[in-house]
């Protein structure tokens, strides 16, 4: 092996590396966008369900599932306090 090969090894090392942390970082954001939706959706599912004893429901559409996704559970929390205070969602 001579020192071309070992320099190329190196550099290929480096982009590689170089390209996992570029790409890293948007992943991260998307992993926390679909844990927040399916978190949401938990939340929505288990109101509803609850909340169905009791006549209060949130329909589950696409925003509803919009606001819950990205805000998460401040979001579901928002949604209950629309329907509580209007009666709107």
């Amino acid at each position: 092996m001579g020192p071309e090969v070992i320099l190329a090894f190196m550099a290929g090392l480096i982009l590689m590396f170089i390209l996992v942390r570029l790409f890293l970082k948007p992943l991260k954001v998307v992993m926390k966008l679909v844990l927040n939706a399916l978190l949401g959706a938990l939340a929505l599912l288990i109101a509803n369900w609850i909340g169905g004893l009791f006549g209060f429901h949130i329909a589950l559409n696409v925003y509803t599932a919009f606001i819950v996704g990205t805000l998460g559970i401040p979001g579901f929390i928002l949604l209950v306090i629309l329907k509580l205070l209007f009666g709107i969602v």
